[in-house]
């Protein structure tokens, strides 16, 4: 056993090998940048680490699709504006001829830059790093850890091409009595935790709710602290809602949605009063899921709905436990359409899952219960 390597990912819904390698068998990386210095300091991040090997530098997005097809790595690094081809068509061109993980590298101060760099994620790109500025930059070794952790962690991810879904309003079960039971109580509340894959899926989802949408919906989504007011941005550009990064001291207003800032844990308080918590990560993440469930099962018991969607690792899961056990209904979205299926099996295995879902399933829910809320307004 000592001479083979194990890579643990995520996937099926168990830690399991996805496959297995002896000991050099590195993990064959592909950077695609225009810039000839962003490929060197890539290079330069990876050069002394011993499980993974640069196979080949693309410099636009024509030749990575080339060079994916000829080299066949495991991983990708990909720039976002590139000559010839950007990132975004070289993402949908890889994944619908070899789909491989890309993790898109990307400026977190360029509208253009995040933007393209979120349409790359909801294509099937499974996340974006910050682009490092230089090789004596102060962020050198934050994003250094950043690129290794990713690498690591997504390059052995199954990857699954998103097509354009064409959401149903039917697809969920029939109406159980604990399901009438939730629509006879006020839902004040929606929480939602997602990782790897979420932004996609949040995206499928909001888009479909209402502008006059009657319930405040939080959501704790994994992404580094620079892209949080990008994802913001983004997901406010394509949904009815208002979208926004959260602040302490702000109020929860029916059909806003607040995106956790970077950094932090948010949590909510009493009457509705959003609260910015700097306690360590809790399953490495701040903010994490669980923090903001455990929060909002104590402020409003019973009367919210809890959804954890696609993502790697377990966050989220123990406080569905307590909300839960306060009441609260709670969702998580089906393996088949889960970029990574970590996440809400956590919360499947703990016995704490009303429904699971797919993301149209989960419209279908959410537009059932908003013309419950304004029912129950309307008879006021």
């Amino acid at each position: 056993m000592k001479d083979e390597l194990f890579y643990m990912v995520i996937n099926s819904g168990t830690t399991s090998p996805l496959f297995l390698r002896d000991a050099n068998r590195r993990i064959r990386l592909l950077i695609v940048d225009d810039s000839p210095l962003i490929r060197t300091i890539l290079t330069a991040m990876l050069a002394d680490v011993p499980d993974i090997q640069i196979v080949g530098q693309a410099t636009d997005g024509q030749e990575a699709v080339q060079m994916t097809l000829r080299l066949q790595p495991d991983i990708i690094t990909m720039d976002i504006r590139m000559p010839q081809m950007d990132g975004l068509e070289a993402t949908r061109r890889i994944l619908s001829v070899r789909p491989t993980p890309i993790i898109v590298v990307a400026s977190s101060v360029y509208s253009t830059d995040y933007n393209i760099a979120f349409n790359a994620l909801e294509a099937g790109a499974l996340t974006v790093i910050e682009k490092p500025k230089g090789l004596l930059s102060q962020d050198y070794e934050n994003v250094r850890e950043q690129l290794v952790t990713a690498v690591r962690t997504l390059a052995g991810v199954t990857v699954i091409p998103r097509r354009e879904s064409k959401l149903a309003t039917s697809r969920v079960g029939p109406m159980t009595a604990m399901l009438q039971a939730m629509f006879d109580r006020p839902i004040q509340l929606i929480a939602i935790g997602a990782s790897t894959g979420g932004p996609a899926v949040l995206k499928e989802i909001l888009q479909e709710l209402p502008k006059d949408f009657a319930i405040p919906i939080v959501i704790v989504q994994h992404v580094l602290a620079a892209f949080v007011p990008g994802l913001a941005d983004w997901l406010g550009h394509n949904i009815r809602l208002p979208v926004s990064v959260g602040y302490d001291g702000e109020q929860l207003r029916p059909g806003k949605v607040v995106i956790a800032p970077g950094n932090c844990h948010l949590i909510v308080t009493p009457g509705g009063v959003l609260r910015m918590e700097y306690s360590p990560p809790i399953e490495g993440q701040r903010p994490s899921a669980t923090r903001l469930f455990q929060s909002v099962a104590r402020v409003f018991g019973s009367d919210v709905v809890g959804i954890i969607l696609t993502g790697m690792g377990e966050d989220g899961a123990d406080g569905l436990v307590e909300l839960s056990k306060a009441g609260a209904h709670i969702i998580a979205q089906n393996q088949a359409s889960c970029t990574v299926y970590g996440m809400p099996k956590a919360a499947v295995d703990r016995g704490v899952v009303h429904e699971v879902l797919a993301p149209d399933g989960i419209v279908t829910r959410l537009l059932k219960l908003n013309q419950h809320v304004q029912s129950i307004s309307f008879r006021r």
